[in-house]
């Protein structure tokens, strides 16, 4: 059993004052874990459902694909990455979070998914920039430049409108959709979590820089509001290598 709440760590950083939190849940008397942004709520251990959902959704057209790299924008408490490990294929997985903090609290288990991911060899955890390495090319791979990748999954921002810093708002432009298509397998996925109801310009947008684009509403049961709330995963695929001719 645990305190009824706790805060298991709280840092400043470059972007707001990060807290990591512990609280029981009354109805449940399960642990809750939320991750705080100065006063904005950014994750809770309560809501799972579309962060596991992005792995599921993004993963689902590579499904007969063997030997999937996959990277992760937001490691956050951890469920995308988790969830993109159970996935048949995948050999492995390179997340990348701009907060040291949050690749710290896995590091030393304050989270229930951080031994799982330490534990896994095809997993590893990248401090970095992920919307800096891909504007500037470099590539989400420290150990090598413009590697390629079969799926990119990302959830940071609340929606693609609704950015947690302004530097990432050129990543959802169609020279930041190119930048982010360059650094995939011909036919590959990117994927993105988004907190607002599916927004058909964004789907156009992507339409113009990969050979298919849709958006998936995730609904999922809501214990504080009562009833359902929803999230929104885009999918968007890489035109296939073309035939070689005969």
């Amino acid at each position: 059993m645990t305190t009824r709440f706790e805060e298991l760590d709280w840092k400043p950083t470059p972007i707001g004052d990060i807290s990591l939190r512990r609280r029981r849940d009354p109805l449940s008397g399960d642990d809750v874990y939320e991750v705080k942004l100065g006063d904005e709520f950014l994750m809770s251990s309560l809501f799972t459902e579309g962060e596991i959902a992005l792995a599921r959704l993004g993963l689902a057209p590579l499904a007969h694909h063997p030997g999937l790299d996959v990277a992760v924008g937001g490691l956050g408490l951890g469920y995308t990455a988790h969830a993109a490990l159970q996935e048949p294929g995948v050999r492995s997985l390179t997340v990348v979070d701009t907060l040291g903090e949050v690749i710290d609290w896995h590091r030393r288990g304050l989270v229930p998914l951080g031994t799982a991911l330490g534990s896994d060899d095809r997993c590893r955890l990248v401090h970095g920039d992920f919307f800096a390495m891909v504007l500037e090319g470099h590539g989400l791979d420290p150990q090598t430049e413009g590697r390629l990748f079969h799926a990119i999954l990302l959830d940071v921002d609340h929606s693609p409108r609704h950015v947690l810093h302004p530097s990432h708002a050129a990543l959802y432009q169609p020279e930041g959709m190119s930048a982010l298509s360059r650094l995939l397998h011909p036919g590959g996925v990117f994927a993105l979590w988004s907190n607002d109801p599916p927004d058909d310009d964004f789907v156009s947008l992507l339409a113009s820089a990969f050979q298919d684009a849709a958006a998936h509403v995730v609904e999922f049961p809501n214990p504080l509001r009562g009833g359902t709330s929803t999230n929104t995963v885009y999918v968007a695929v890489k035109a296939s290598a073309p035939e070689p001719k005969a």
